[in-house]
């Protein structure tokens, strides 16, 4: 019950606000286009990702590499699901960590089964460095992933002691 409560609390969240926000850019920006947030550093743009983390082969359009990255990141969600039953209802951090992740995966798949692509809109950069768009499911693909890495590392110094 105290897992299926940090679904809720976690995975559910961050779907339906990262799908609200992707609609939202997708139906109010025309691709490509942007808007100055903090002039030199954050803009809001529209970028199509066809490709997996950070655009990696978007520039491939062959069928297997869709397939691919679709069965991947259902093997990725099957594996967290996995973890999330091994570990022990009083490790909170790491269930909120991993139902995080799950949350972010579950958007971004959704994305792709539906649409063929993921929405970014999150582009962040200083001068002409720039780092790749992104969304609020990577997003909470990270936090999650810093905040288990946390516990897990927290938990081993605990135990040495």
């Amino acid at each position: 019950m105290v897992k299926l409560k940090f679904f809720f609390l976690f995975a559910v969240p961050v779907v339906i606000v990262d799908q609200v926000t992707k609609r939202f850019i997708d139906h109010s920006l025309t691709l490509f286009s942007r808007i100055t947030v903090i002039p030199g550093f954050f803009d809001i743009v529209k970028a199509y990702n066809t490709g997996a983390a950070f655009s990696l082969f978007a520039n491939r359009s062959s069928p297997l590499v869709s397939l691919v990255f679709h069965a991947l990141t259902f093997l990725a969600i099957l594996f967290v699901v996995y973890l999330l039953v091994k570990i022990p209802p009083d490790k909170k951090l790491q269930l909120a960590s991993l139902n995080l992740i799950i949350g972010g995966a579950m958007g971004n798949l959704y994305d792709r089964f539906t649409y063929g692509h993921v929405v970014d809109f999150l582009d962040f950069y200083i001068g002409r460095y720039h780092w790749p768009a992104f969304n609020v499911a990577d997003s909470s693909i990270v936090i999650g992933t810093g905040l288990l890495l946390f516990a897990i590392l927290r938990e081993e110094k605990n135990d040495s002691v």
